[in-house]
Parts: structure tokens; C-alpha cells; sequence
């Protein structure tokens, strides 16, 4: 049963009550931002490494057909199920047609934005399958009962002590424990019985190869490998984009996908399977699910692009103040608001109005999709096709009017102005959105116009 959607601007506020909490999500993330800036400026070829992905990428989109193909040829060849998945739904209904032909009741499961994407873990459990996450940051809202708040790092929203509660409850560790190696070792202690009791495993995909029919899994925590090489079946499910020309081509987006993700010269592990060890079988699973439609999209194509670093999140002024569950979509943050309203503009059309547009997204991002660009595009999509709230387009229509007439402007700003000094109680109160979380700034004298003007005589 689906949840009810709250509106981002409406879980922002929510989860802007406590204060010293938004500050601290705040600095922790501008922190891991930080990080990926050093770890860039230690490569003096970081641009070049940006271009030459953005121009595999391009290549991509252009070839995606002949890729797949490709793709799928080779991977029969070595031995490996290949299927199809036009939607979601149909993607959950292989895993659980997979499992139940070979009577599994028990999966392990790697981290995988595409099966939160496909809300999979709760379409197994109602047909009665246990799903363990096994990456800690997954397993950790897992038990909360709660998706990821970030690609990267699912568990950032919460401190130390929210864990140490959690572990007390349902892993029987020490009330009060708040120590990071102790918790580690007892979510290792707790999942280690579930990678060799479970004969199935399910693993994301990073990269696919069209050249060689193989694929990549990248983790920091070696999870992916432990489940999916004790395992009789290995699933592994892409969406349609992660693929990749040539083996060589690899060597470039590895060197990107950490460091702008944690500002790792490298990820952990950087896993390579082409084929499945004896006994086992191997299938992975290509969906689709809204992606033919955006590859459609002139303007939004590029977003296809994403390797799903999360740079764009960390860097995020709105994205960092207002939690990764404000935006009600498996993928938060600027990305996530370009890549939900293809696949629902009715539930997703608030998410590309929660941005500055400052641009920060598009200049970290380390395959430079013009985030900013397609955020500005989709309010515009959005507002024209009539998915956005009355009182919105009204407003929306009002600020074409006065922004397209330099005079009314003008007389605007100076009426704006003077009742801000004169009667502020008319902005600073809880009907001005602006007023809500923030101090309205204290009007200038007059407006940069009138400034240059007087400056320009003098």
C-alpha cells in the first residue's frame, strides 16, 4: 500500500524544526564535499577525466540499442540469463520468478538504487521472501523501516546514537553504545550468518561492458562479493544507462565515481563478474522503467548520464537542509528531481522547484549533466503542462508580467521596497513562504538600477 506523497517545501519544514539537527546534516555533507575537492585537485588531468566521460557517455546515448544488444550477445556467450524488464513491476516479478523456481524463500541483497527504485523489497516480503540489505548503511534503515536518504551514504541522516539505539533493539547491543568500531563489528557479527544461510544473492550494477558482456559492482565494504559468490543464483539488476562501450573505458569512470562520491581515490572494491563459478547460475535482470522516455527527451536526455556518485547532493544547499526524505522519490537531491518527474509529473512536479539553481550540482557532477539547466527546463515543462499547484502558476504568470516590463518592474521593486521599511509585518509573517525558517533581510535603499544610474551621471 503506497504512502500518501508530502511535498517537499511541506517535509522540508518538518524536518527544519530542530535546528542544531539541519546544521549538523548540513556540515557533514559540505564535509564529504570538501573531501571530493582535495581528492580532485590531486589529479591535474580531473578535467580532462570529466570530458572524456561526458563524451563516452554521449556516445552512449546515441547507441544505446546497438550497446545492449551487444551487451546481451556477449553475456549469453559467457554462460549468463539475460532479461528484459519494461517497468518495475515486471522487473519484480522476474527476481520473484527466479527464486521461487528454485523454491528460495531467503535473498541477500547489495546495495541497489534501481530495486529502491522499483520498491522491490517490499513487493518480495508481501509475497513472502526474506530480503536482508547487507551494506551497513542499508541494513541500518532497513530496520528503521525507512528508504535511504542519500545514493552514496543511505544512513547520513542519522548520528551515532540513533544507531546505537537501533543496534540496542534489535541486535541486543549495549544500551548507550555509541562506539563506531563496536556497532560495526555487531551489524558484522549479525550479518554474517545471513551471507551462509542465504543460496541467493542480489547485487546492483555500476558499470556494464558491451564489449565483453561483464559488469562491475563497486563497494566499500565487500559485501556484494561475500553474498553474491556464496550464493547458487547471482541476480544482478541494471538500468539500461550503467552500460559502457569498451573494458578500456572503465579505467576513467572508476577514477571519477569514488572521489566524487567520498573523495576515495578509489572504491574498496571494484568487483568484475563476466560469468558464473560452477554450480552457480548468474542472471541479470535490464530494465527500463521510464528510461526509453527520458532518452526521448531532447533536454533531459543527458540525465541518463548519472553514474550515481551523489556529488550533486553533498554540494546541495537545499538538498543539505532539507534531508534526502523530503523529496519522496528513491533518488534525492538535484538528480533525483530531473530523473522523477519522467517517470510521474503528477507526483513528482515540486521536486524541480527545490533548488536555487545556483549551479553547484552541475559543476561537481563527473559527467557533466547541466543538472541546473534541466531543473530550470522541467519548472517550465511542468508549469506549461498545468502539474503544479493554481496558486503557483498564478504566481508564476504574475512574475512574467512584471519582469517582462521594465517600468512595472521597477515601480515594483521601489512599492516593495518601501513597505518592507514602512509595514514589514505584511512580509515577515507566516503567510510569505520566505518569512518561514529564515530572517527577511533588511531592504536597501534602492534598487541596483537606480545605483548604476546615479553612479553612471556621476
Amino acid at each position: 500500500m503506497s504512502k500518501a506523497i508530502i511535498e517537499h517545501a511541506v517535509a522540508s519544514e518538518v524536518f527544519n524544526k530542530d535546528e542544531p539537527y539541519v546544521n549538523w546534516h548540513d556540515e557533514t555533507l559540505w564535509f564529504v564535499r570538501q573531501k571530493r575537492d582535495k581528492s580532485s585537485k590531486q589529479l591535474p588531468e580531473w578535467e580532462q577525466l570529466r570530458e572524456a566521460a561526458s563524451g563516452i557517455k554521449n556516445y552512449v546515448l546515441s547507441h544505446m540499442d546497438e550497446l545492449l544488444v551487444s551487451f546481451e550477445q556477449k553475456a549469453k556467450e559467457n554462460g549468463v540469463h539475460v532479461h528484459w524488464a519494461a517497468d518495475a513491476a515486471e522487473h519484480n516479478e522476474i527476481v520473484l520468478g527466479l527464486l521461487r523456481q528454485h523454491q528460495i524463500g531467503k535473498m541477500v541483497k547489495s546495495k541497489s538504487m534501481l530495486t529502491e527504485e522499483c520498491h522491490m523489497n517490499e513487493f518480495l516480503i508481501r509475497n513472502g521472501i526474506d530480503v536482508i540489505d547487507t551494506d551497513l548503511g542499508e541494513r541500518i534503515v532497513q530496520l528503521r523501516n525507512e528508504p535511504p536518504s542519500h545514493i552514496v551514504l543511505p544512513a547520513i541522516h542519522l548520528k551515532k546514537k540513533d544507531i546505537g539505539d537501533l543496534f540496542h533493539e534489535f541486535l541486543g547491543t549495549e544500551a548507550g553504545a555509541t562506539d563506531p568500531q563496536y556497532l560495526t563489528e555487531a551489524a558484522r557479527q549479525h550479518l554474517r550468518d545471513k551471507f551462509m544461510t542465504r543460496r541467493a544473492a542480489l547485487t546492483g550494477v555500476n558499470f556494464a561492458i558491451a564489449e565483453t558482456g561483464g559488469f562491475v559492482v563497486a563497494t566499500n565494504e565487500g559485501n556484494a562479493d561475500m553474498g553474491a559468490h556464496l550464493a547458487d543464483i547471482h541476480i544482478a539488476s541494471m538500468g539500461f544507462e550503467k552500460i559502457i562501450p569498451k573494458q578500456e573505458h572503465l579505467a576513467v569512470f572508476l577514477r571519477l565515481l569514488a572521489r566524487s562520491a567520498t573523495g576515495q581515490p578509489i572504491t574498496t572494491y571494484s568487483s568484475h563478474f563476466k560469468k558464473a563459478r560452477e554450480g552457480q547460475e548468474m542472471h541479470i535482470i535490464i530494465v527500463d522503467n521510464g528510461r526509453t522516455t527520458q532518452l526521448g527527451r531532447p533536454d533531459f536526455r543527458n540525465s541518463l548520464k548519472c553514474i550515481r556518485c551523489g556529488a550533486c547532493m553533498n554540494t546541495c544547499p537545499v538538498y543539505r537542509r532539507s534531508g534526502g526524505h523530503s523529496y519522496h522519490n528513491a533518488v534525492a537531491g538535484p538528480i533525483g528531481s530531473i530523473l522523477a518527474p519522467n517517470l510521474d509529473m503528477t507526483k513528482n512536479a515540486d521536486l524541480p522547484f527545490a533548488s536555487t539553481l545556483c549551479g553547484s550540482c552541475s559543476n561537481v557532477c563527473p559527467v557533466k549533466i547541466d543538472i541546473h539547466e534541466q531543473l530550470y527546463k522541467w519548472r517550465q515543462v511542468l508549469v506549461k503542462a498545468g502539474y503544479v499547484p493554481q496558486v503557483k502558476g498564478i504566481g508564476v504568470k504574475a512574475m512574467s508580467i512584471v519582469l517582462s516590463q521594465p517600468r512595472f518592474y521597477q515601480w515594483s521593486g521601489r512599492l516593495g521596497r518601501s513597505v518592507m521599511r514602512t509595514i514589514p509585518f505584511v512580509v515577515n509573517n507566516s503567510l510569505n513562504p520566505w518569512y518561514k525558517q529564515r530572517d527577511m533581510p533588511e531592504p536597501p535603499k534602492e534598487s541596483f538600477r537606480d545605483w548604476y544610474v546615479r553612479n553612471r551621471k556621476e
